[in-house]
């Protein structure tokens, strides 16, 4: 459930993010001018990912977690009763704490762990985990359960 949600928070950032760009590519009528371009809004109340980090690839990262998980953004994000939208920065959802529970977890286990993995066969993605290596698109990760002869 913990990655579930922190793949819902990044989910609901990055939907909630490309908002402003709905519609920039679209021809205005003739003779009228095209609308200016809104910067998109910089992300606030990162605390796990890189407070640098830019929207687009704030995004792509929160668009790859819906995916993992299979779930959409309010899994993580709390609506705003005033406006109706999500709002990103809220705490307000458990999931949001289990979401950033998992990232920081799965860039312990890449950082700490799976660098220091030699193995000249292997790829930098063969020596990576994402929420997808154990969710597969659920958001809840289906027990594995071993066929005789394995040992812990």
């Amino acid at each position: 459930m913990q990655r579930s949600l922190v793949a819902g928070l990044i989910c609901a950032t990055l939907t909630l993010a490309a908002l402003p760009l709905a519609g920039q590519d679209a021809t205005p009528p003739s003779g009228a001018q095209a609308p200016a371009r809104r910067p998109m809004p910089r992300p606030t109340n990162l605390q796990v990912l890189p407070k640098d980090i830019s929207s687009p690839d704030l995004m792509a990262l929160m668009r790859g977690y819906t995916k993992a998980l299979g779930v959409e953004c309010e899994f993580c994000h709390a609506q705003d009763q005033q406006t109706h939208r999500l709002n990103f920065a809220s705490d307000a959802k458990p999931d949001k704490a289990i979401a950033r529970t998992m990232i920081s977890m799965t860039q312990e286990i890449n950082g700490k762990y799976l660098s220091k993995v030699n193995d000249p066969d292997a790829t930098a993605a063969d020596k990576t985990v994402t929420c997808g290596t154990c969710h597969r698109g659920n958001t809840m990760p289906a027990p594995f359960a071993a066929s005789g002869g394995m040992h812990q």
